[in-house]
């Protein structure tokens, strides 16, 4: 059913470089879709692409992964096992801000008058770059340019160098480098996708002023975490200048003046760290932690920073660039936009999660949801796979609180939060919250395939094995077996928000039965080949032998709706009882429909925010015939509005493994354009980072057509209107896999690693390290959409 009118900024204003996402003009429509856009992160710190003069700004925002503050949820009406507390990422403080003064007056590009002016985040180098030429009032002319980077090697650093150049007349400078810690106040507007008001949280504990190094330390209100942000700088200059520092509770001041000569160019280096910590250990350590990074920055400079920078993303892009060779070439730039995003928000990622849009803004109050599993892990599990296995020790890490959230609702086992920041349950709409118990399969899901991807047994036998059993026991205490002999879950919400609280959900029925299938299989095959690692499985878990075979009776008599009639699965016991809604008479203003009607509105009709059974056949597609995937794609997808952001990649995965190559390309389209067209209308709130793992999987589960099931690759390149040729790489184990599909044949090289088997359309192909096997490729199914 999505219609979407897709309006794309000027091409002169953004024009396509391979390499680089470019701006040649600042729009004020786009300010804070380019914020989002231009964020500068590492996985641990995140800042917005402000501009270092402030102004023009829609929003501020420096984040730190997994610094946030608590706050009691307020019911009009409490129950029992309702959520208690909710979490909210922080903006922590600003410390990328640089003022300029020329003769006193001061640069501002809201109101200066630019000659010149380029921005453009470099892919291959790690850096928000920016040049432009500032006329002044009283006619000098100034060159400012900046580099921003956020340290991949350096964890908790980041760095400016900010360089003016006076080009036709000498001038007095004043250069100010500047750091401000403002209370959050958030305002979702009546918008549940933005986050909430806080207050002053933020409660200064420390300050340390010496020379041109300021160190401010904060504590969270409620949740007692501690952060610290420190400063340095070097002024390169030939001429003689002055220094002023200033520092206070919440701000902080580092000023340099003097007189320069025309073309005499003067750079300010301004070094940037985080540290932040649970409240041990104490604030003087963590400011002593700052101290020693910057003085670690500042004996090896900038330039040693760029260097490290780029050697690191020299070998991200090596393992995992997608070049795509066909008739706009912004395909490939979009995409390479798309997955650097990707490893911003993951690349140092450490005891927490990915929040919905990462450390690009403050929508969803940074809470990690079952985005990280479903979404971007497979990014990650073939191209980061020690980042995919640090996600899932987070999860693992939570297992007391999940332990605990079942017991809360009076449920064996463990359940994992629908969204959170700590580990506790933040949701406080449990029907579209808690009820998705779905959440249990998909972290079991990610276990399974990273297992299987990776041949990680060490990781399954002290971790996922326990994540196994704890949700295992958790259906089969949630299901019961009816009177048809079979077994059933009720009260429960799918992926589909706009259904809720029903019974067999097809989704959450199959997903479990997964979980339960998988947790008896590696149980067993831990007891067979490691005695000592099951007692100890055992010792954690309590569990007891019949447990296993419960879980593999519940699986094999698993109830899974379906629909003689119609012959589809129904999305759950009685949706399909329900009036269809009425799409023609929908004014498309009205869209989000969550925007605009109650839920219980929506929950009364035929109608999907994001794409349920058709999720279904993508993640356990072997348990689907062709022809019933058929029947239902063709009566749920136009039923699916795409109000969720997460929903296209999955349909265009599904519609190109069915023949329908036009509506496959359309959703390819919306995926990938979702930020950079703002079609969801929410880009300046945060970038929708589950969407960009949607994409490289549309690439490579859709265009390619591989499946994963059970660890074995197969392969059915399908290749979307416009697409010529299709080149990227896959780490599977110890193998490095190199795919290369054109029109009429598929390559495959073996890079790294031994002997490797997967199968083409059917065929089975054995690889050896470094020759190439082709393959031809079936004629195109003609089906079209109808």
């Amino acid at each position: 059913m999505i219609e979407k009118r897709i309006k794309l900024p000027p091409r002169e204003n953004y024009p396509v470089e391979e390499w680089r996402f470019v701006q040649k003009q600042i729009d004020k429509d786009l300010i804070g879709r380019d914020e989002a856009i231009f964020t500068t992160a590492n996985g641990y710190i995140g800042i917005r692409g402000t501009y270092e003069e402030g102004e023009p700004v829609l929003q501020t925002g420096t984040f730190v992964s997994g610094f946030y503050d608590s706050w009691p949820i307020q019911y009009g009406e409490e129950a029992y096992g309702f959520a208690k507390t909710g979490q909210t990422m922080l903006h922590v403080t600003d410390a990328d801000q640089i003022k300029l003064f020329v003769d006193d007056e001061p640069f501002s590009l809201r109101h200066a008058y630019v000659l010149e002016f380029e921005r453009a985040l470099d892919l291959r180098k790690g850096i928000l770059e920016r040049n432009l030429v500032w006329d002044t009032a009283s006619g000098k002319q100034v060159r400012i340019q900046s580099k921003r980077l956020v340290s991949f090697p350096e964890r908790h650093l980041a760095a400016i160098e900010y360089t003016v150049t006076m080009l036709n007349a000498e001038a007095h400078l004043a250069i100010t480098s500047e750091m401000l810690t403002e209370q959050n106040t958030f305002d979702n507007v009546g918008d549940p996708r933005k986050a909430p008001k806080l207050g002053e949280v933020l409660i200064p504990r420390i300050q340390r002023n010496r020379e041109s190094r300021l160190v401010l330390g904060h504590s969270a209100c409620n949740s007692h975490m501690q952060m610290v942000c420190g400063i340095d700088h070097q002024l390169i200059t030939e001429e003689p200048y002055k220094t002023e520092s200033q520092l206070s509770e919440n701000q902080g001041r580092v000023a340099f003046t003097l007189n320069v000569k025309e073309n005499s160019p003067v750079t300010l280096i301004k070094y940037i760290t985080y540290h932040t910590s649970s409240p041990v250990p104490t604030m003087e350590d963590l400011a002593d932690r700052a101290g020693r990074t910057l003085d670690r920055a500042v004996e090896n400079g900038f330039d040693h920073l760029l260097k490290i920078q780029e050697n690191y993303l020299d070998e991200f892009w090596e393992h995992s660039d997608i070049k795509i060779t066909g008739r706009d070439r912004r395909v490939n730039q979009y995409l390479r936009l798309h997955l650097y995003h990707l490893l911003q928000s993951s690349a140092r990622v450490q005891n927490s999660g990915i929040g919905a849009k990462g450390l690009t803004g403050s929508a969803y109050e940074g809470h990690s949801f079952w985005d990280i599993e479903i979404y971007m892990l497979p990014f990650l599990i073939y191209n980061q796979p020690r980042v995919a296995k640090n996600l899932l020790i987070y999860r693992y890490k939570m297992m007391d609180k999940a332990r605990n959230r079942a017991k809360d609702l009076n449920q064996k086992g463990a359940l994992f939060p629908w969204r959170t920041i700590n580990g506790e349950e933040a949701s406080a709409f449990f029907a579209a919250g808690t009820a998705q118990y779905h959440i249990n399969a998909d972290v079991s899901y990610a276990v399974k395939k990273y297992s299987e991807i990776t041949h990680d047994w060490e990781f399954l036998c002290d971790y996922g094995a326990e994540i196994l059993v704890e949700t295992a026991r958790f259906w089969a205490d949630l299901g019961f077996y009816g009177k048809d002999g079979k077994f059933h879950i009720h009260g429960v919400t799918g992926p589909d928000e706009y259904t809720a609280i029903v019974n067999d959900n097809t989704f959450t029925n199959l997903m479990a039965r997964e979980n339960l299938t998988y947790a008896a299989k590696v149980v067993k095959n831990i007891k067979k080949k490691e005695t000592n690692k099951f007692e100890v499985l055992v010792h954690k878990t309590r569990l007891q032998e019949k447990e296993i075979l419960e879980w593999e009776n519940a699986g094999k008599k698993m109830y899974i709706p379906y629909d003689k009639g119609l012959g589809i699965n129904p999305q759950d016991d009685t949706f399909l009882e329900k009036e269809i809604w009425d799409f023609k008479n929908t004014p498309k203003e009205n869209f989000p429909l969550l925007l605009h009607y109650h839920p219980l509105v929506l929950y009364r009709y035929q109608v999907i925010k994001q794409a349920d059974v058709v999720l279904a056949m993508f993640l356990l597609g072997d348990e689907f015939s062709q022809e019933l995937k058929k029947r239902n794609f063709d009566y749920y997808d136009p039923l699916t509005t795409g109000d969720s952001s997460l929903s296209v990649s999955i349909q265009g995965i599904m519609a190109a493994e069915l023949g329908y190559i036009d509506l496959a390309t359309k959703y390819f389209t919306y995926a990938l354009l979702m930020d950079i067209a703002d079609i969801g209308g929410n880009v300046e709130h945060g970038l929708h980072l589950a969407s960009m793992g949607g994409i490289w999987m549309a690439v490579v589960y859709g265009a390619a057509g591989m499946r994963d099931y059970d660890g074995n690759l197969t392969f059915h390149p399908q290749l979307t209107n416009g697409t010529e040729r299709i080149q990227f790489r896959l780490s599977v184990g110890d193998n490095l896999l190199d795919v290369d599909i054109q029109e009429d044949k598929t390559t495959y090289t073996l890079k790294e690693g031994k002997q490797f088997k997967i199968h083409h359309r059917g065929e089975k192909v054995t690889l050896d390290i470094g020759k190439p096997m082709s393959y031809p490729n079936r004629e195109q199914l003609a089906n079209e959409m109808t």
